[in-house]
């Protein structure tokens, strides 16, 4: 069976929900190499210590990767930059940012956060230290909603488990990552007992920190939409800029003998969204096709990673979490940008619950 990816997808995906599960399996427990857990306290998912023992064991990175020393040095004249293009000194004033590091890559931002090399001055990892802090709310925040609809926090547990695995094999090292590792997985095998349950009292708990910082605090607002597509055309310009430093330009066409290939990988989808749309014409028939084409390019593979999942999983309901998960991550530009409806999370609510009941009628 395949997933049509044009701009009927939403439409497919419904198709096949309305398939329905057809299997029935025991779950299983994520795995992961998880150390010991101990008593300090939940934490949250920013790590920013690494040890020099491990720095030299990373020493030599995987094929295709750059080297750890590569990125603090990318990272040092990523902010250098940053600062010459809004013409400040530092990343902080009044406590508020005065540069952003959104479009930086999380290795990145690691090594600034972790003052890696020691090349970062305390207020570099202070931002550095709250986007990561960003990232990992961000990420919980559609897990958590999907979570509290489908009434298993098992889904939530299982997400912040895939984070961290996502983390760079510098993260990995470090001694935060192998308790929080742990702590998700003791509070995964507690959802097991009693889905709808959140767990408590673990230590080091990331979910359990992110839930006490989130229940009673309003979520901070959103960037309208004018102001995303102001920030993301600034990020292009910067990108223009360093082109030309080094006697290059931008081009659009992977065929150019020439240029640099524009770059839109470190744009999320709402930025891709707001250059997709152009409601504000700040955007070039070029930049915008480019973005309409990234953003399609992202939504294919996440329908694709939902359906590979719901293959192969002995869990029938993952291909409808995978959806829920999807849809709730999304800003309303991106799902008006990629034609979703809400009858897509509707059906993939109901069939995850059917399948939930099946599975508890059938002891699975």
């Amino acid at each position: 069976m395949t997933i049509a990816t044009n701009n009927n997808s939403a439409g497919n995906l419904a198709g096949l929900l309305n398939q329905g599960a057809t299997t029935v399996a025991p779950k299983a427990a994520p795995t992961t190499s998880a150390g010991a857990s101990d008593s300090s306290g939940s934490g949250a998912a920013t790590i920013v210590s690494l040890s020099s023992a491990a720095m030299a064991a990373l020493a030599t990175p995987a094929p295709g990767q750059r080297t750890f020393a590569t990125v603090i040095a990318d990272a040092r004249a990523a902010l250098d930059n940053r600062y010459k293009s809004a013409k400040v000194t530092g990343p902080l004033a009044g406590g508020k940012p005065t540069i952003d590091l959104t479009s930086l890559d999380r290795r990145t931002v690691f090594a600034i956060a972790s003052n890696s090399g020691g090349k970062f001055t305390a207020d570099e990892q202070t931002l550095a230290s709250s986007e990561l802090q960003h990232r990992f709310d961000a990420a919980m925040a559609p897990a958590a909603t999907t979570a509290h609809l489908v009434g298993d926090y098992g889904t939530l547990y299982k997400a912040a488990l895939d984070y961290l695995n996502g983390m760079s094999p510098e993260e990995k090292a470090t001694p935060t990552w192998a308790k929080q590792s742990a702590a998700l997985t003791q509070g995964f095998r507690a959802t097991q007992q009693r889905p709808a349950t959140l767990p408590q009292g673990i230590p080091n708990d990331p979910i359990a920190d992110f839930t006490k910082r989130t229940q009673n605090t309003a979520a901070a607002p959103a960037d309208d939409f004018n102001t995303v597509a102001a920030k993301t055309r600034l990020a292009l310009d910067q990108q223009y800029g360093a082109a030309q430093q080094k006697g290059s330009e931008i081009v659009f066409n992977a065929q150019r003998r020439t240029g640099q290939l524009i770059n839109l990988t470190g744009l999320d989808n709402r930025s891709l969204s707001a250059m997709s749309m152009n409601q504000n014409k700040l955007f070039s028939s070029d930049e915008t096709r480019a973005a309409s084409k990234e953003l399609q390019a992202r939504t294919r593979t996440r329908y694709l990673q939902a359906f590979q999942q719901g293959q192969s999983s002995s869990d029938p309901r993952a291909f409808s979490l995978g959806i829920i998960r999807q849809y709730q991550s999304m800003s309303p530009e991106e799902r008006h940008a990629t034609n979703w409806s809400s009858h897509v999370v509707d059906l993939a609510v109901k069939n995850y619950k059917t399948a939930s009941s099946l599975m508890s009628i059938l002891g699975s």
